[in-house]
């Protein structure tokens, strides 16, 4: 499977649009898009293009404390709100158009880490705790630990998180990449 429809559903998520001028400005200036392109680069077929895209990977896992492992089942449309401080295992599986911010951490001792839906929002300093399933159109409130499966089209938030309303769920999931129906 080709990667560059990925990186298309990313810049899209950005900004709205798809276009060789929007690549290359953010490729330059966006250090999220920056980071999300060299992540989806580094599962592409050829050796050798696979190989450099795991150095820059590499490189800008450390240099924006960004740790998503190339491995990690992401859909499209990876929408990263801040260049700092994410931690996701390898074994989560993330959906389509979710929003990841600052501090985030899915993670896990045991087993498999969560598994994410599609157009969900996760706001900062979020931890998503052993194998929990994330519903879709859920909103993740700031400081949020979920330790339990979350319906879909909730809203979320609390140590633990507690389900506070299905009202307008998802909302802050912007520029959504158009998804085909199955």
């Amino acid at each position: 499977m080709s990667c560059w429809p990925y990186i298309q559903s990313d810049l899209y998520r950005y900004t709205g649009k798809v276009s060789l001028y929007l690549f290359l400005k953010h490729l330059a200036r966006n250090k999220s898009f920056k980071y999300s392109f060299w992540l989806r680069l580094a599962r592409h077929q050829n050796w050798l293009v696979r190989t450099i895209a795991k150095c820059f990977h590499r490189h800008l896992s450390g240099k924006y404390l960004l740790e998503i492992p190339v491995s990690t089942d992401i859909g499209y449309g990876l929408y990263i709100g801040h260049h700092m401080c994410v931690v996701i295992n390898e074994t989560a599986k993330i959906g389509n158009n979710v929003n990841l911010s600052q501090f985030t951490t899915i993670g896990s001792n045991e087993g498999n880490a969560a598994v994410i839906g599609d157009n969900v929002y996760i706001g900062p300093s979020v931890c998503l705790v052993e194998n929990v399933q994330i519903g879709n159109d859920v909103t993740i409130g700031a400081g949020s630990v979920v330790t339990r499966d979350i319906p879909p089209q909730a809203t979320v938030a609390g140590v633990p998180a507690k389900v506070l309303n299905f009202n307008n769920a998802g909302r802050y999931v912007q520029n959504r990449w158009p998804l085909k129906s199955a």
